[in-house]
């Protein structure tokens, strides 16, 4: 073995792993690594953001577009504080991404010496926000740390790993030999779990299956399909388990039908969720009994109650469980199903403007296209009731919420694979937080769809002021530019929508150009969705017809 730098033995490490493409910014103690980098770009691609907040929004975009890693770099400091929301957005969405976080020089950590862009226990901070932090103290420590961030990423629950990399660490040389690639490390269930819970769903009369992004994490969705048809189950999918199972499919269902179907369920089979709702309480699944079925042992426990409990990656518990219950004889629920259906259209009607937009948006995205909702009035709608083909194309911001992360996102993904059709849906609030990564998709001509509704407000805030707060308006309004001419200024085409038969038209010609577009879409007032989304809101008064369609004063 030769001598090899820091940042050296890094790149191999990653390389060997698998790692072909990184977002992140160069600076100063990064230089090594960056060095590195520059020398193996044809094995790693490097796309360079503008603000290190979309670094580790692009890398999650990535990871969950494709199921495989995600990886961002930033400098110390200040880089790892602006990294920190699309870091805590992948812990929530349980999104397997790796940071790479530069450091200050290995002897002066923790000494309080003021060096450049020194945070008091900088490894604790990211500590919180992920399954597992390492901090490089030799150069010939690299690989070790890198097996096992990877390691950590492809066993148990996905979720985030950070590593600290020193910018003298990075420097230093040393040999070191490279692990090979760590390959996937699937918990296996206990047979005497899987025979516990296949006893109770063989004897289930109108069991349901109710999935989270665990099935997605474990490659499951062949897997369910198989085990929701031999019960004849209804699968009930949360926003982060969307595309799951095909909407298409007969025994699939979106979220809100969880209140119809508990009715007369008699089990639930919970599977990959976390089984809570937002508002820290167990999803309400009526009289039923519920098996859990997770890769997270904390998850199986309180404040959840369960009859029985199966510790198990999702996709070899449902494949045990399927095994184990065969295939028996079971009378059709068609008659019960359709009903529900019904229920939900006449449920979704509160929202038709939104569904509206979304039906236009689905019917131009390819099944495997991949949709980015973003907290705003369409995404909110999104969540409940968008259509998902194929696992790995819907993306949503998971329970943390974050305002402001889609668009950067939706370029992670489309960087993943950019011929496959990716669309961003932002609201004009939550746009701003990165719309200077237009500069980024022109860079690397990364043909994303970009969508921003466009109503001149915080519009989720500024309605909970109308209606608890007497309209008494505070901070909600915006100044927005001129869309068309901020895209141009970048080098990006634009395009304007006001209404959902003119967007469909844009929307056809941007998919097919697979250049970067920025669409405005102004719009008014939509009804609220809350009521469809969390369960206790009361179901507020209808909107005046086509309220969506009157146009906020608007520069654009």
């Amino acid at each position: 073995m030769t001598e090899q730098t820091g940042g050296d033995l890094l790149v191999e490490s990653l390389a060997k792993q698998g790692v072909n493409q990184i977002f992140g910014i160069p600076g100063v103690q990064l230089d090594a690594a960056a060095d590195a980098l520059y020398a193996q770009s044809d094995r790693i691609a490097f796309t360079c953001a503008r603000n290190e907040q979309a670094t580790t929004y692009m890398a999650d975009g990535y990871a969950r577009s494709t199921g495989d890693v995600g990886v961002a770099m930033v400098v110390p400091g200040p880089g790892v504080l602006n990294a920190l929301a699309g870091l805590a957005t992948a812990y929530s969405a349980n999104s397997p991404v790796l940071l790479l976080a530069g450091q200050i020089d290995s002897n002066a950590i923790g000494q309080g010496l003021g060096a450049l862009h020194e945070l008091p226990d900088q490894t604790g901070i990211l500590e919180r926000l992920t399954k597992w932090t390492g901090t490089a103290r030799r150069p010939e420590d690299i690989p070790g740390l890198v097996e096992e961030a990877f390691i950590q990423l492809r066993s148990g629950r996905p979720r985030p790993v950070a590593l600290e990399v020193p910018p003298d660490v990075l420097a230093a040389t040393a040999t070191a030999a490279i692990p090979d690639y760590v390959a996937p490390r699937p918990l296996q269930p206990t047979a005497s779990d899987i025979d516990a819970a296949a006893a109770l769903l063989a004897g289930a009369r109108r069991p349901f299956i109710y999935v989270g992004g665990g099935v997605l994490a474990s490659g499951a969705s062949r897997a369910l399909t198989a085990l929701a048809e031999a019960l004849e189950a209804p699968v009930v999918v949360t926003e982060n388990g969307r595309g799951a199972i095909d909407a298409r499919h007969r025994l699939a269902f979106d979220q809100l039908a969880l209140r119809a179907l508990r009715e007369q369920a008699d089990v639930v089979l919970a599977v990959g969720t976390r089984m809570m709702t937002t508002f820290g309480t167990q999803v309400n699944t009526g009289a039923a009994q519920v098996i859990l079925l997770n890769a997270e042992e904390a998850d199986l426990h309180g404040p959840r109650t369960a009859a029985v409990r199966v510790h198990s990656d999702a996709r070899l518990g449902l494949e045990a469980l399927a095994g184990q219950i065969g295939r028996p004889a079971r009378e059709s629920r068609g008659t019960e199903l359709e009903s529900v259906r019904s229920w939900l259209a006449e449920q979704f009607n509160d929202i038709a403007p939104q569904r509206e937009y979304l039906g236009v948006i689905r019917e131009a995205l390819p099944e495997d296209g991949v949709f980015v909702s973003e907290f705003t009035q369409v995404g909110y709608a999104a969540s409940t009731c968008f259509p998902t083909y194929q696992p790995n194309t819907y993306i949503g911001p998971g329970y943390q919420g974050t305002l402001g992360y889609g668009f950067a996102t939706a370029l992670g993904a489309k960087a993943a694979d950019p011929s496959r059709s990716v669309v961003s849906v932002s609201g004009d609030g939550g746009f701003a937080w990165t719309m200077q990564e237009l500069s980024t998709a022109r860079k690397y001509d990364l043909g994303l769809v970009s969508i921003v509704f466009n109503d001149g407000f915080f519009g989720n805030v500024r309605r909970i002021q109308k209606n608890r707060y007497g309209a008494r308006y505070f901070a909600t309004d915006l100044t927005n530019p001129d869309y068309g001419q901020l895209a141009a200024a970048f080098g990006v085409q634009s395009a304007r929508a006001v209404n959902p038969e003119q967007l469909a038209g844009v929307l056809a010609d941007a998919l097919t150009a697979n250049e970067p577009i920025l669409i405005d879409v102004p719009v008014g007032e939509f009804p609220s969705p809350w009521h469809l989304v969390h369960e206790g809101i009361p179901r507020p008064a209808p909107l005046a017809p086509g309220a969506h369609l009157v146009q906020q004063p608007s520069f654009a």
